[in-house]
């Protein structure tokens, strides 16, 4: 004996392709989304900070610039701005030493006696070059 039902059974299928569509914009969404570790690929050594600040004052150089592009080294200006003569000072003040140099530019001075004085420091070989900045005041 056979029995059969008068409606036919439906068969159930899952579309699965929705479910992929989804599954691919999450995998793409975060591939694009991930940040990477760029920082391996650099190695620098940062330099340290020694509390004794007094030392390292007196074997420094310090290149002043003022408003009006006027050089001073170490205090004392130079008869006139010109790449020559900044140049000759350095020389006289290293007298063949590598010591570290510190340019002090006024925010108001031109950019092209900023310019001169790290040219004049390059063209010299001191790799030891920094420009001293100030903490805005809040």
């Amino acid at each position: 004996m056979k029995f059969e039902s008068a409606s036919p059974v439906e068969q159930v299928d899952v579309n699965l392709t929705p479910l992929i569509d989804v599954v691919f914009l999450l995998l793409i969404f975060f591939m694009v989304s991930t940040t990477f570790d760029t920082t391996s690929q650099l190695k620098i050594k940062l330099p340290e900070a020694s509390e004794n600040h007094e030392s390292r004052s007196a074997l420094t150089m310090n290149l002043l610039i003022d408003a009006e592009g006027k050089f001073f080294l170490n205090s004392r200006e130079l008869a006139n701005n010109k790449r020559a003569t900044l140049k000759a000072a350095l020389e006289r003040a290293l007298s063949g030493e590598q010591l570290p140099v510190v340019i002090h530019s006024d925010a108001a001075s031109p950019v092209q006696s900023l310019v001169t004085a790290m040219d004049v420091v390059s063209q010299l070989g001191l790799v030891q070059v920094s420009i001293a900045t100030t903490r805005p005041i809040e």
